[in-house]
Formats: structure tokens, sequence, C-alpha cells
């Protein structure tokens, strides 16, 4: 039987895969083959030679650690994957690394592996096809008509970010969401019920999703009735439980913790082919009937070419609004000198949290920015993250620009990297800057992706205040910057937070993390010179060519730098104030114009900054003078905390002062 047959030969490829690469995760996918199968054969719709199809179907291995069900499924579905690269499983330079990845692989579309991530990265991409076809979709017209598919494991489940996403994507009725469960009760440390004795369908139960289940995950038959069940249901997610042997057809390592992460061994990969009725089967083969049956490429090519036919006629009956999906489509929207022009304005002297300014650049931009979508984990009004001409995303109302994420910080920031791969909408998403590690591993896969998600972090040191240490952000900063391809910016004043918005808008290659204040902070700056924060440091007060001590300093320390310059001045001390708002975009600079804003000459440095220090040995040297925080804050009104830990003109004078006597 045909059907049999394709199901053992992707069994086999991930059997053979991983015993070549020595390591892997062969048990997965050899359970899990049927339902992939049923799925990819029977009802995902997409295209291999055109991988990039707006209204493809998206499908997230979540269980990432089986990866090379995917890749048997792509090579087998006729993608650019050659046998070569299965052969090459997890080596140097292949296209099929241990874990799938974003943009290395064609038909892969989001890197997963740790785990819970992928789910989440799919609830928000249901978010964006729901809310695009609220705005585009006409009568007869339905540009915007894509589900997004699943396969999770029993550790996705496990994992909190898994939990707070469910709840949110039953909250909002997903119904396009379907996701199967390969429920095979097995984890690297053995059975799960050593640690898992919940009922999972009766959690999501209680979410909102319709669940199902599939005794026998080898019954084609039962999880094809599942699918149609799900799809069926227009009114909410779906989770369907599949039980699965992991490892199935092995004769002794099947349903054990034996297969999940290891090589089945030699002898017993041959006896595997043995039992599945291979016994003469040679490694990686694959039989022309299966080669023919699994392309997808003929009825691929139908549906795109249909898609672009219903394209075409939209364009017809709707050039406005076509022309508006094609924009978004190729990622252009408002340009800089547009986005420049909108944007507000501040004097120089005026008082203002970089957080309210965010939240005034943020509704001017709106306006020339469609695409943008975003919301926060329950701090709207302190993130300033909504705008006045925005209202909610909601089952009723789901052209809403607004999410409301709820207290789930770590599932917001994985749903906002679906959102971005779906890949006409641009996300943002706020909160206070100590919940930042709360979203570590997900800001990390949009460094790890190159996705443009902008994420709002306000409450940016121990200008929280009274809250105390618990809300005050001591060491984020640095662990923010320590991320590869995450530019973080902290600007000092509102003319610098209305340029960081146009910075973070034109990064079209990564994440952008804005760092804002709660407290009032003077402006120091003027709208054209705040325009160096692109360029991540500049000269805020010059000294002359050769000033004799430069003092570094970002977000709110530099209007207190500026005062300290002017106490200095009044001293006959020429001191140079640098603001430093980006680390990644300074690094990015020539060596002229680094060597412009901090002359090597001038070894007399200070840098203040109301967090750790480490990390600021590169700009201070060893003559220089750090002014942080290296401890937890306190309980108390900012600006008392502030004078309280030495964030005083007075101190940086006095550092100032000591540097130039060594």
């Amino acid at each position: 039987m045909i059907d049999q047959a394709c199901i053992d030969t992707i069994r086999l490829l991930a059997a053979d895969a991983v015993q070549r690469a020595r390591s892997g995760h062969p048990g997965m996918p050899m359970g899990a083959a049927p339902m992939a199968y049923v799925l990819w054969q029977r009802h995902l719709r997409h295209d291999p030679a055109w991988t990039s199809w707006p209204n493809r179907d998206r499908f997230v291995l979540s269980a990432g650690h089986g990866s090379m069900l995917l890749y048997a499924l792509l090579h087998l579905s006729g993608y650019d994957l050659p046998m070569e690269e299965l052969q090459a499983f997890r080596q140097w330079n292949s296209r099929t690394p241990g874990h799938p990845e974003y943009g290395r692989t064609p038909g892969v579309e989001t890197t997963t592996g740790p785990l819970g991530q992928g789910f989440a990265n799919a609830v928000g991409m249901a978010i964006a096809e729901c809310h695009l076809a609220s705005r585009f979709n006409r009568t007869g017209y339905p540009v915007v008509d894509h589900r997004t598919f699943v396969i999770l494991s029993d550790g996705d489940l496990m994992e909190g970010v898994s939990h707070e996403a469910a709840a949110l994507a039953g909250h909002l009725k997903l119904s396009k969401l379907i996701c199967l469960w390969d429920d095979n009760g097995i984890t690297i440390d053995g059975s799960t019920n050593l640690c898992f004795s919940e009922d999972p369908g009766k959690r999501f139960a209680a979410y909102g999703w319709q669940v199902l289940h599939v005794d026998d995950g080898n019954s084609i038959g039962a999880v094809d009735g599942a699918l149609h069940q799900a799809l069926g249901d227009g009114t909410r997610p779906s989770l369907i439980r599949v039980r699965t042997t992991i490892g199935y057809g092995s004769p002794t390592k099947a349903g054990t913790a034996a297969a999940h992460g290891a090589p089945l061994g030699e002898a017993e990969v041959a006896s595997t082919k043995r039992k599945l009725g291979y016994p003469d089967a040679l490694h990686f083969h694959v039989d022309a009937s299966v080669r023919h049956a699994l392309d997808a490429r003929p009825h691929g090519k139908e549906r795109s070419a249909q898609w672009q036919s219903l394209l075409t006629r939209f364009r017809e009956a709707y050039p406005g609004l076509a022309d508006t999906f094609d924009r978004w489509l190729e990622g252009q929207t408002a340009s800089e000198a547009r986005r420049s022009a909108v944007l507000p304005r501040f004097e120089r002297g005026s008082t203002l949290a970089t957080r309210v300014a965010s939240g005034k650049a943020l509704a001017a931009l709106m306006g020339e920015e469609p695409n943008l979508i975003g919301g926060s984990a329950d701090l709207t009004p302190s993130n300033k993250t909504r705008t006045p001409a925005q209202y909610d995303f909601s089952p009723t109302t789901p052209q809403g620009t607004y999410l409301r994420f709820g207290v789930r910080e770590h599932a917001m920031a994985a749903i906002c990297n679906g959102i971005s791969l779906q890949g006409m909408l641009r996300p943002y998403c706020g909160t206070f800057l100590v919940f930042s590690d709360y979203m570590r591993p997900a800001i990390r896969l949009s460094a790890l992706m190159e996705l443009p998600v902008i994420y709002v972090f306000t409450h940016d040191s121990i200008g929280v205040g009274e809250d105390g240490p618990t809300h005050q952000p001591i060491e984020h900063l640095m662990a923010l910057r320590a991320i590869p391809n995450l530019t973080v910016i902290r600007p000092a004043d509102a003319c610098e937070t209305a340029e960081a918005w146009l910075v973070a808008l034109n990064n079209q290659t990564g994440p952008t993390a804005l760092i804002l204040t709660r407290q009032a902070v003077p402006t120091v700056t003027s709208t054209e010179a705040a325009k160096g924060l692109a360029k991540g440091a500049y000269v805020v007060r010059m000294a002359g060519p050769d000033p004799d001590v430069l003092i570094l300093g970002t977000g709110s320390e530099v209007p207190l730098a500026v005062r300290a310059h002017e106490m200095l001045d009044q001293d006959g001390i020429k001191a140079r104030v640098i603001s430093i708002p980006s680390w990644e975009l300074f690094a990015e600079q020539s060596a002229a114009y680094k060597e412009a804003v901090l002359p090597s000459q001038c070894t007399r440095r200070v840098a203040v900054e109301a967090g750790i220090t480490l990390g600021w040995e590169r700009f201070v040297g060893p003559e220089g003078r750090m002014l942080g925080l290296n401890h937890f804050g306190a309980s108390a009104p900012g600006a008392r905390l502030m004078q309280e830990f030495g964030f005083t003109p007075d101190r940086v004078v006095n550092a100032v002062h000591a540097v130039l006597r060594t």
C-alpha cells in the first residue's frame, strides 16, 4: 500500500540520517510519520517551487528536535533539498542542521528546538492571518486564507510559554490554528509519568480549544478524520491528541527513552528495516512510487496559480486596496523622509519621560505605518504602546491593531516572532525592562532569525522608584547587549527617542530594543542633533578639539553628564559629553568616525549609566572610571534613589577630578 510505503520511507530516512550523523533524535520522526504524512499529503496547501507563496499554509514543527521528520517531508515533497543534504544531516554548512533554522532550509517557516517557541510562533502566524484577512478580503476575493498547522511534543506542552500562548489563542478564537500533539509519553529522562500527570486536553478545553483524540497514531484514517473535524470548526483552535509510539518499528527501542535522543545503532537500524518489511533496503533509499506519490509540486503549482489568478481579479476590482496589499507584501510602507516629517519635535529644555516621548512618536508614525501591530503585557498605560487611533484586535474586531497580551511576557515575544514570520506585518510589544528576562529565549530567536520585531522596554533603571529592587533593572541592559544581532537603544531624551523609532523601523535585519525611562528627563539635544543616534554615539557637548576628559553616558544619565559638563566648564576643565545610546550601532561605524567621537589621545574618561558597569571597560580603558550600580536597588522615590546611589552631577564632577589626578 502506497500510504504505508510513504510513511515507512519517512521513518527510515530519519533513522538513516541520524545514524550517519551519529547524533540526533530518530524516535519522534519514526513515531509521528503517519500524522505528518496525512497532514502533508491530504491537507497542507503549499507549493515547493514557490516557498514564499503568501497564501501557503504554514507548518511549524514545534518539536524541532525531530527535524529529520521535516527534512524528509521537504525532500520528498519536491523542495530544493536534495538527498545529499539529508545525508549531510547535522554537518558543517549543510541545509539540514540539528534543529530547523528559518532562512537556512527552504520550506522551514521558523526556527524551532527550544520547546514551546514554535507553538507560540504559530499563534502569532494565526493572529497575522486573521488580521490580514479582515483588512484585505472582500466578498469573492479571499486573498488571505491560509491555515497554521503545528506538530508539538509532550515537552512543548510542559513549557510555560505554551500555556501562555494557548490561553491567548483560545481567548482570541483562532480557528485556523490546528495542532497535532505527538503524545508518545516519553522524554529524555524516561516516561512522562515521572513529571507529567496532568490532562492537557482538559486544560486546552478550558482555554476554549476544540480537543480531539486519535488513540492509534498509525491509523491514517483516524488522523485524517480528526483533521477534517478540526478544519470544519470555524469558531476555535483545535488540538488533536495523537497517541504514538516513539521509535516505531525499532525492535528493541520503540516506546523507550533510548529512541529519543541518540542513534539507534547500525544493527538496530537494519533490524528496523527488516521489521518494517525492507530487508534489503539500502541507506537513504526512496522507491520511485513513493517519490511520485509525495511530490507536491503539481498540486502546489495549481493551487498557487489559482491564487495568483484570484489576486489579479482582486487588483482589478479593488485597485487601491490591492496596491496596499502589494506594498505590504514587499515590505514597503512610508519612506524614511516621510517618517521623519511626521515625527513630533521636542524643545530643548523641556522635560519628558522617554516612554512618553515614545508614545508620541508611535502615534505619529502609526498613520504612516498602517502595518504596525502591537501591544503590551498588561502594561499599556505604563508602556505608552497604544495610540489614540488604535483599537483592540479581538474575535469581533480582528481588524484592530492593538494586542492585549495579558501578563504573558514570554508568549508575547514569541507571538510577535510569529507575526513577523508571516511576512506582511511589523510587530512591536512592550513591558518593563526588568521583565525582559521572561522574554529572553524569544528575543534571542528574534535575533537568530533576523526578525525586525520592535521591543519597547520602559521603566529602565532605579528611576522606577517605589516598586523596589524586584522591578528595578540593574543587569538587564548588559544582558540584552550580549545577544548578537539585537540592536539595543537607550535614548537620552525625547529627541533621541523619536530618532530611535526611525532607526528601529529602518532596521529590517534584526530586532530592536528601545530602553525608556519612567521618570521625566530634561531634553538636552535637538531634533537635528539627535540624528547622531543613528550612528550609535555622538558628541552632545563639545569642549574644543582637545578635551581634557570624556564623559560617556546613555539614557537618563546623559542629562546628568551635561549638567556636570556645565559645572566643569566653570572650573576651566574641558569636558566632552558623548551620548552612546547604542553600542551595536556605534560598533558598525568607521574607525575614523569612532576616533572623531572618542579621540584615542584622550584617555581620561568617565562612564555613567544606572546599571552594572560590566562592559564599559571597552570605552573607558584602564585610566577611566565607571559610575554604575553593581548591586540591587531599593524601594524609595526614584529621585531619592538616584541621589543615594550617586547618580548626581556632583559625583560625576568628582569622578572627573579623580581621573584627571591619575
